[in-house]
């Protein structure tokens, strides 16, 4: 470990409840065709057996999948219309994402591998590793991310597309000359300085991405560590950062995905 990182370890020991909990909820993420069936189902509710031919396992498999799915409180399920048959049509039941789905198991994932859990006579931080591997190869496509922690924008996700990312809060007057792969926050956190300026930047450089404090008046975290304006820092997968104090300010968690 970084010796200038002063995140927090958890140990969590065998017995402990929060452990078995941990545990349940990677067993329902660590299946490929789990991660698939939620993004299939992001934008638009679909039938049991439109998802068993996506996936291409048979309909009693997908079933399993679905109902472990709901077991994490992931997906919902509604009465809906099917497709059309030569008997007409009729009624099924149809999944869909619980708002801020995917977001919130980013969040979890990411916020496990922050506090870098330690478990004691358990193989439980190689699984959360496995699992976020595979949760960003399926449903993120191996892109970085950001993801913000509390607030008016608490679980939105950003990907990090270009090799310079500006962050900071909306600024109205200035709209035009952002670029659309901008991290752009609320104006509730008004101690976070406005994009146009920017309160800051992830810089991709040769494959690795810094990030950088661009002088702005409420200062950056990495890890509970303040950075110096101007300087770029090395970014790992699952720091937290903060732009500025209280509640006025922000949390932003990484997620960077392994080179492959």
């Amino acid at each position: 470990m970084n010796p200038a990182d002063k995140s927090p370890t958890i140990i969590i020991h065998e017995e402990s409840d929060s452990l078995e909990e941990l545990s349940e909820y990677l067993d329902v993420l660590s299946s490929s065709a789990r991660l698939r069936i939620l993004k299939f189902i992001e934008k638009k509710p679909r039938d049991a057996r439109a998802i068993s031919k996506e996936i291409e396992t048979s309909y009693e498999n997908t079933k399993k999948h679905l109902d472990k799915l709901l077991s994490i409180g992931v997906i919902k399920k509604e009465a809906g219309l099917g497709a059309p048959t030569s008997k007409g049509i009729h009624p099924v039941w149809q999944y869909s994402l619980v708002p801020g789905g995917l977001e919130a198991i980013i969040r979890n994932l990411g916020f496990f591998s922050n506090t870098r859990v330690q478990i004691v006579g358990s193989e439980i931080s190689r699984r959360l590793d496995e699992v976020k591997g595979t949760l960003s190869k399926e449903v993120l496509g191996n892109m970085p991310a950001a993801i913000v922690l509390g607030g008016p924008d608490d679980g939105k996700l950003f990907l990090l597309k270009s090799d310079i990312v500006n962050f900071g809060r909306i600024d109205p007057d200035n709209a035009a000359t952002g670029s659309p792969d901008d991290v752009v926050l609320s104006d509730g956190y008004t101690a976070v300085t406005r994009v146009s300026k920017p309160h800051g930047r992830f810089l991709q450089e040769k494959g690795v991405w810094h990030i950088e404090d661009c002088g702005s008046t409420g200062g950056t975290q990495l890890n509970n560590r303040k950075l110096e304006k101007n300087v770029k820092e090395l970014l790992r997968d699952g720091d937290l950062i903060e732009l500025a104090k209280g509640s006025s300010g922000v949390r932003i968690l990484v997620i960077l995905p392994e080179k492959t």
